[in-house]
C-alpha cells in the first residue's frame, strides 16, 4: 500500500452559517463547491487552502457536542502552516478571535500557537 497524501479533512459544525463565515471570511479559505443534501437536511462545503481542496465542512441537524480535552483520543487538532505567525495572530485578533500566546516547538525551534473554530475545534498555526 502506498498512500499519496491526505485528501481532505471533514468537519461537522453546529451552526453552518457561522462556521462557513469563520472558515471563509476569517481564515480566508476558498469555497470550491457547496451543495445542500435535502434528504439529510445537510450542507456540504468543499474548501480550498492555497488552491488545494482540503476541507469538507458539513452541517447536520443537532450534531452531538465534540468532547474536547487536550489529550483525548481521536483527532487532536487541525494545523495550518503560515509564513509569519505574528502577522497572522494580529489579523485574527483584529477579527476578534482569541489566540493563545505564540510558543516555540522545543524540537524544531519553530513558532506555533492555537485558537478555536466556532465549535471549539482546536486549530494550530505553525510557522514554516
Amino acid at each position: 500500500m502506498k498512500l499519496i497524501k491526505i485528501h481532505h479533512i471533514a468537519i461537522i459544525c453546529s451552526n453552518y452559517e457561522k462556521s462557513k463565515a469563520f472558515y471563509t471570511d476569517i481564515l480566508g479559505l476558498t469555497p470550491k463547491n457547496e451543495v445542500y443534501r435535502k434528504e439529510r437536511d445537510s450542507y456540504k462545503l468543499d474548501l480550498e487552502v492555497n488552491g488545494q481542496y482540503q476541507i469538507e465542512l458539513f452541517s447536520f441537524p443537532n450534531p452531538p457536542n465534540r468532547p474536547s480535552f487536550p489529550e483525548a483520543a481521536g483527532l487532536r487538532h487541525l494545523a495550518f502552516e503560515v509564513e509569519r505567525i505574528e502577522e497572522v495572530v494580529e489579523e485574527l485578533k483584529m477579527k476578534k478571535i482569541e489566540v493563545e500566546p505564540v510558543r516555540i516547538d522545543e524540537f524544531t525551534n519553530k513558532k506555533f500557537t492555537f485558537f478555536s473554530d466556532p465549535d471549539g475545534l482546536p486549530i494550530e498555526l505553525y510557522e514554516s
